[in-house]
């Protein structure tokens, strides 16, 4: 497989990760961009892993943690866009409820952060989650159990 043909086929599922790590579309492209110029950089290291779509991804969200570090990224803040929905709701209250679930997520310690993506937006199981973060499938457990403890804490302060 050619780089192009990779990009060609995953750019769109990288870049979809990369709203749900990042929460904003703007930065998750940047965030992408920088990623696959890496990518292209050392193909052939990339081609030659075992499955370089994981190989990516874990790039990208070492990138995302990396990048997480800069102050200038700290003053992005990080808004839901609005997306159409089947049946006709309280937009105001949807809206309000994905804009603390953002500000609720962006708290929370990157690779937490990324746990949870990477489990339940993905949809990947602890051991390919360890292999993505560079930890132990203990710690991902952890992480996610960690996470989650924090958000539920959030919500019930809310209410």
């Amino acid at each position: 497989m050619t780089y192009e043909e990779f990009a060609d086929s995953r750019l769109a599922a990288l870049l979809r990760y990369a709203v749900m790590l990042t929460g904003d579309p703007h930065l998750a492209q940047d965030l992408v961009q920088e990623t696959m110029v890496r990518v292209q950089l050392n193909w052939r290291r990339v081609d030659r892993a075992d499955s370089p779509e994981r190989y990516v991804r874990r790039m990208l969200t070492n990138q995302f943690v990396d990048w997480r570090r800069g102050s200038w990224v700290r003053r992005v803040l990080l808004r839901a866009e609005p997306e159409e929905l089947a049946v006709p709701t309280d937009h105001a209250q949807t809206t309000a409820d994905r804009d603390q679930l953002w500000s609720q997520l962006a708290r929370l310690p990157r690779r937490q952060r990324a746990a949870l993506v990477l489990r339940y937006y993905e949809d990947l199981p602890d051991a390919e989650i360890a292999e993505v973060l560079g930890c132990a499938v203990g710690t991902v457990r952890s992480a996610i159990s960690r996470a989650l403890a924090t958000l539920r804490a959030e919500l019930v302060e809310a209410c």
